[in-house]
């Protein structure tokens, strides 16, 4: 049978200690994924390059091009590292550096997934992160927490875990949350608003893409590298905060179109349009209140209720300019049924 795909992110925190990359966790990294490789795909997601390169630059003070410059350093360092301790097990890797438009187009998406696939054949794990060095700031990831969740579900991965600098979400009591059914406003508000000083991220961050993963059908796990086998414990859901996925089905392409695609434009629409996309209809120009951002013919947008609640996304069948001219004709169709995906 065909292995099912476990996608687990570490963030910069996570794998580094003082600037340098925590080789004692790296080592934990490798042994616990030597025990998972017979029975899952993995693909590591793993920042840190730019903790690990930013040394080298004297007078280091994040600017965009030092951050570049720290990244192309690190980048080697940190698959090195990785490599020298997967190679007792007997476990290749491969770097895979990735942009945004290598989900947000599918063609190029579906050559990824195929590289992966050939990788996965031949016993190879893939290490992705993002290609800072050439990166267009406009259209990076927001963190690799949106490139490990792109990953995990335009691939169709069972599982994601995300590996943070505390055992999992805490509650008022600082006390980890070991199950979130749904993951909604008061799960949201539990998050702390404080992010690592070498990470992108944080509570939040990881939240938000969990529910993303959840709603695709994918469990997501957050925990912490400190737990002993924290890998294999938040695996079999022993440990940090396990987010239970939602029952949906959703067609690969469906799932790429919410995460993967490239998101240009927002409409707000009524209730009436709201009742009609969960009725499983199109979307037609008389439910459409205002366009906040603007879009082009088969480009995607966000469509939001009254509240400014995101409730999908679709492929569009005409622009908005076209569409403010032709406002009196009230039954134009904007997107098709089968090119919404309900969030």
């Amino acid at each position: 049978m065909k292995k099912p795909i476990l996608v687990i992110k570490f963030g910069s925190a996570a794998i580094t200690t003082d600037g340098e990359i925590d080789e004692r966790i790296v080592l934990e990294i490798a042994r616990q994924c030597a025990q998972l490789q017979p029975k899952y795909n993995i693909v590591i997601v793993s920042s840190g390059a730019v903790a690990a390169g930013k040394k080298y630059i004297p007078k280091y003070a994040g600017t965009l091009a030092q951050k570049k410059a720290a990244a192309a350093i690190g980048n080697p360092l940190l698959v090195r590292t990785y490599g020298t301790y997967f190679k007792p097990f007997k476990i290749a890797l491969a770097q895979s550096l990735c942009e945004r438009h290598h989900f947000a187009n599918r063609g190029q998406f579906l050559q990824l997934k195929s590289t992966y696939e050939t990788l996965w054949k031949n016993n190879v794990i893939p290490i992705a992160n993002e290609n800072d060095v050439v990166s267009n700031k406009e259209l990076k990831f927001s963190d690799n927490d949106e490139l490990a969740t792109l990953i995990a579900v335009g691939f169709g991965a069972e599982q994601i875990l995300f590996s943070t600098s505390v055992p999992g979400v805490l509650d008022e009591n600082n006390s980890v949350i070991p199950e979130l059914k749904v993951i909604d406003k008061n799960a949201l508000a539990l998050a702390r608003s404080e992010k690592s000083t070498v990470g992108l991220g944080g509570m939040i961050s990881k939240l938000n893409f969990a529910r993303l993963a959840n709603q695709m059908g994918i469990k997501a796990v957050i925990f912490s590298m400190k737990t002993e086998d924290g890998i294999l414990k938040a695996v079999a859901g022993e440990t940090g905060t396990v987010c239970l996925a939602q029952e949906k089905k959703v067609s690969s392409r469906n799932k790429w179109l919410a995460s993967g695609s490239l998101i240009t434009g927002l409409v707000q629409v009524d209730k009436g349009a709201i009742a009609a996309l969960n009725k499983r209809k199109s979307l037609l120009a008389v439910g459409v209140n205002k366009i906040i951002q603007d879009f082009e013919v088969g480009e995607v947008f966000q469509i939001a209720d009254e509240d400014h609640v995101i409730h999908a996304v679709a492929k569009s069948k005409i622009d908005s300019i076209s569409l403010k001219s032709k406002s009196e004709k009230k039954n134009i169709e904007i997107a098709h049924a089968d090119d919404i995906v309900l969030l």
